[in-house]
């Protein structure tokens, strides 16, 4: 059905036909979890909490708890984020809390980690955090912190320990975690672009020109929810999606952009070529909030610069060949960018210590007198306009006692202080001529979409259809998939910048990063990121440990990750220094680099921790099980990750089956047992949940109890209406000007120039072997069919992978009943003239294969690929087999990565579109002469709803029983 076909009667019979679903599938949800309370009494609560049936989204439920048990989750319509909606994830996590093979007692193995029986044996809690301190405390004495490791997930916010608690525990920086594969990229190059983690989005301010690109929220609730993607994209004036493959909501869609995999910065470069001939760009933005004006002295060897900050710990003095007073003059300022004065006919400069102009006098109170309200239509009950300043220029009435007029085009001559005579130019000439290496007509060849597709595309984005606003159409939603071709950073970068000279940066609807609240920015993972001042920062000595540091530069910089690749390979080689110990808290080895290899490296470790809700591929190689919390049964802080600007709690509904210990208080008693202070009290080093929870947060002037009954009371709060005084920054747009960003409330980005940085200082700095990639750049996938054309006549598909499943989470919810019955089986999308060509139907197993590994997945012939080009599953495995490793390798499509090939500067690995082969799996070349994948042992997959094991994992434990 058209969109804009959609009548308001068609509407409502749609709405009505939905509801009727939505009732079914509720109403099963009560019967199901009431089945055996109804004998035992009325004690029914309802609870307002938020679910985490998924890691990237907070949906606002109501949970219905009969005698203390959870009986039916269902949407919060106060929850403006998720609009009201809950899905299949969200109602079928009454089967998570009560499956009958979750792991609720502590567990040491007693076998082989190579053993398909780890030979568990329950232990209590003193038994095994004694046993983790002695160990831990030998491996530190012995080789020092850096040899563990530690591993955590996306998905319960509160179990986020290797992202900050267990790095100050054990001194270790190697943190292996999939925020290098998913977000982190597009973070790393936001802030090294402009601010940290800009690459958000706020689309629940409904742009006016919606735009998805390398994502399909609709089916994942990533960043946003699928109810608010859908909503939003409805009422867009134009919506816009950049996919190769045809997406649910794509069809929809008044622009689709089917790019070839993994050419993304091409079509991102293209677009802004269009925009800047066409003068579709903001001036105003692009002249004083980028360092587009600052002169490039092109033969000149870089020189120090302006100071940035290192992301975790240290400064750093940029090295670059833009011009600064200092070049000029002996006794000249580093920290003074020059620009040529088209008024005065003169050099002039941006102070970079006062981040001011020549002559300008700022102040926020001044940034605020001028503006108005936002002018959104169509927003969600609850939420906000919020505030837009005035653009600022140059004039007196902007602070100027002088007026000037940075020159953006031109070339200018000027002496140095060596005497040397060069020619100079604005970064400005520089970056369009690298957009322009990317017109339509060249970037048609690389991304396959026809010039004048590229074109309409990019004029419909950039026109503004509102010009009185004062601002853009909307951001970009860019999302996981741009960061997989080890192009991720440039990337995002070039993502950045077309954002951010379209005038739709921190602009209502606009790329506006994480939400503030009166919580800093850390304490969006509630209690894994941050201790409560018990131990030191990490120091830069420690940082410059990180596994992989030696091969990839910028890490330097960033040093918040170690490379996986790196760490997996350190902990078989030992080489440059030994790894042999490790702690999960979540997390798996599925998600990055070769799993085959990941998996043989913890078969070697010493020792190794897993806190998990389930028996994993990874646990398989623990050595201690430890059993974790699910949502219903914690109390957490939950505000918007990402731009949506909403502020709720995960308020405790029931009790905690069994002896499971939430991710909270095992942080606190893992530090309690090494004998570390969590907390900086030296009379009470290690707090107790509720006393923790209060301290979290104190700073909204009200205690935990008081937070969540007014939660209860009156539902999520929109932070746009948050006090400022309580650091709540999100009512205001354009906070760039008004000194929000910057942790010295000085104007400007988060860069050591203090502009969105399309001439990046930092990346001349810490990558000088490149210089193209100062401005944002392209390059293809290493392995694709332009870099690598000898191995198409071997492997002549390009193999595309993560694809979005609704009722799955990456690797979660495979055992989950309803999750399961529904999607029982990974799937291959292949265009049916490549299945008419390899003999494929609908249906089939069919093997894929290339010189790294080899799986199985069903093939799902699809119209809306591009022939030639096939599209996989991620993170696969079966919880039904009982073998070491739980079948991962029979159809985890991560066994065909490479491990070599990874991201220049952030060493992200290569997971989409590298070659592969395919060909139809039958009795004859499938072990057991069965094509359906098989356990150890001949036993099939679960691979329809009909499996009767389905039935016994719906068999819900209710009482905590072993």
């Amino acid at each position: 059905m058209n969109r804009r076909a959609l009548s308001r009667r068609s509407f409502m019979k749609l709405s009505a036909a939905t509801a009727v679903v939505a009732g079914l599938s509720t109403n099963a949800t009560v019967a199901f979890a009431e089945a055996d309370a109804g004998a035992q009494g009325s004690d029914i609560k309802r609870i307002r909490t938020c679910c985490r049936g998924c890691g990237k989204m907070e949906c606002g439920v109501w949970v219905t708890v009969e005698n203390g048990r959870a009986v039916k989750v269902e949407g919060d319509t106060s929850c403006f984020t998720s609009g009201g909606n809950c899905c299949a994830k969200s109602q079928s996590s009454i089967q998570a809390a009560y499956h009958p093979d979750r792991v609720l007692y502590p567990l040491k193995r007693t076998n082989p980690k190579d053993a398909d029986d780890p030979g568990w044996v329950r232990i209590s809690w003193d038994e095994a955090y004694a046993t983790m301190a002695e160990k831990y405390g030998e491996i530190m004495d012995k080789f020092g912190g850096e040899a563990i490791m530690m591993m955590s997930g996306t998905s319960r916010c509160w179990c986020m320990g290797a992202y900050g608690v267990f790095p100050l525990l054990f001194r270790s920086p190697n943190r292996v975690t999939p925020y290098q594969v998913c977000k982190g990229p597009r973070h790393f190059a936001t802030l090294m672009n402009s601010a940290y983690a800009f690459s958000w989005q706020a689309t629940v301010d409904q742009p006016e020109v919606m735009v998805r690109w390398g994502g399909s929220t609709e089916m994942s609730n990533y960043d946003d929810s699928c109810r608010q993607t859908v909503d939003m994209a409805m009422y867009a004036d134009k919506f816009i999606t950049v996919d190769p493959r045809l997406t649910n909501l794509g069809k929809e869609s008044d622009i689709w952009q089917p790019l070839y995999p993994q050419t993304d910065g091409a079509l991102a470069l293209s677009w802004m070529h269009v925009i800047i001939e066409k003068d579709l760009w903001d001036h105003q933005f692009v002249q004083k909030w980028t360092d587009a004006p600052f002169l490039v002295v092109e033969d000149m060897e870089p020189t120090p610069g302006p100071f940035g900050a290192k992301f975790q710990a240290g400064v750093f003095q940029t090295q670059t060949r833009l011009l600064k007073e200092s070049d000029l003059v002996a006794d000249g300022s580093p920290l003074k960018m020059m620009c040529w004065d088209k008024i005065g006919n003169r050099l002039t400069y941006f102070d970079t210590e006062t981040m001011q102009w020549e002559g300008e006098t700022w102040s926020a109170e001044a940034g605020l007198v001028r503006g108005k309200e936002a002018q959104q239509k169509h927003l969600f009950p609850g939420v906000a306009q919020g505030w837009v300043p005035d653009q600022t220029g140059f004039t007196q009435a902007d602070g100027f006692a002088v007026e000037i007029d940075p020159a953006l085009e031109g070339s200018f001559e000027v002496t140095l202080a060596d005497g040397s005579v060069h020619t100079v130019r604005p970064v400005w000439e520089h970056f369009k001529e690298r957009c322009a290496q990317y017109a339509p007509d060249k970037a048609a060849a690389i991304t396959h979409i026809p010039a004048e597709q590229i074109e309409e595309a990019a004029t419909t984005y950039a026109t503004r259809l509102r010009p009185e606003t004062g601002y853009g159409n909307g951001g970009i939603g860019y999302m996981l998939a741009i960061e997989h071709g080890c192009n991720a950073i440039q990337n995002s970068r070039a993502l950045d910048c077309l954002v951010g000279i379209t005038g739709n940066w921190d602009t209502p609807a606009g790329n506006r990063g994480g939400t503030t609240s009166f919580l800093t920015a850390p304490q969006v993972n509630f209690g894994g990121n941050i201790n409560m001042g018990g131990t030191e920062p990490l120091d830069e000595a420690t940082l410059a440990k990180l596994a992989g540091i030696d091969k990839f530069p910028v890490l330097n910089w960033w040093q918040y990750w170690a490379d996986a690749n790196a760490t997996y390979e350190q902990m078989q080689t030992h080489d440059p220094y030994p790894i042999v110990a490790g702690i999960a808290q979540s997390g798996d080895f599925m998600n990055m680099a070769n799993s085959l290899y990941n998996w043989e490296s913890f078969k070697g470790l010493d020792f190794f921790v897993c806190i998990d809700f389930w028996h994993t591929p990874l646990s398989d190689r623990a050595d201690l099980l430890l059993p974790c919390a699910h949502w219903l049964e914690i109390n957490a802080t939950r505000p918007s990750q990402g731009s949506s600007g909403g502020m709720g709690y995960n308020v405790q509904c029931v009790e905690r089956p069994g002896e499971v210990e939430y991710d909270l208080n095992f942080d606190i008693n893992l530090y309690k047992a090494m004998g570390v202070p969590f907390s900086a009290d030296p009379d009470n080093p290690w707090p107790t949940e509720a006393e923790y929870c209060d301290w979290y947060v104190q700073a909204s002037g009200k205690t935990w109890k008081e937070l969540t009954d007014d939660f209860q009371a009156n539902g999520w709060t929109d932070c746009k209406t948050m006090d400022p005084a309580y650091g709540g920054t999100w009512g205001f747009y354009r906070r760039y000007q008004l000194g929000m960003l910057r942790p010295d409330m000085k104007p400007g980005m988060q860069t050591p120039t203090g502009k969105m940085e399309l001439w990046n200082t930092t990346m001349e700095t810490f990558f000088p072997e490149n210089p193209d990639d100062i401005l944002p750049n392209y390059a293809e996938a290493p392995l694709s069919r332009t870099e690598r054309p000898e191995l198409e006549e071997e492997y002549p598909l390009i193999c595309n992978t993560g694809r979005r499943i609704p009722v799955y989470f990456h690797s979660e919810h495979r055992q989950l009943p309803w999750c399961r019955e529904q999607w029982p089986v990974p799937r291959m999308e292949i265009h049916p003239s490549d299945a008419e060509k390899y003999g494929i139907e609908q249906g089939d197993w069919v093997w894929i294969e290339n010189e790294n590994g080899k799986i199985r997945q069903v093939a799902d012939i699809y119209a809306g690929i591009e022939p030639g080009v096939i599209n996989c599953e991620h993170q696969w495995w079966y919880p039904e087999l009982n073998q070491s490793g739980h079948g991962f390798e029979l159809s985890g499509v991560n066994c065909l990565v490479s491990r070599d090939l990874r991201d220049r500067h952030s060493a992200t690995s290569y997971l989409r579109a590298y070659p592969v082969k395919i060909y139809k799996a039958t009795a004859e070349n499938s072990p057991f002469g069965n094509p359906c994948p098989c356990g150890n042992d001949g036993t099939e997959i679960i691979h329809d709803a009909t499996d009767p094991r389905l039935k016994e994992w719906a068999k819900l434990n209710f009482e905590g029983e072993e």
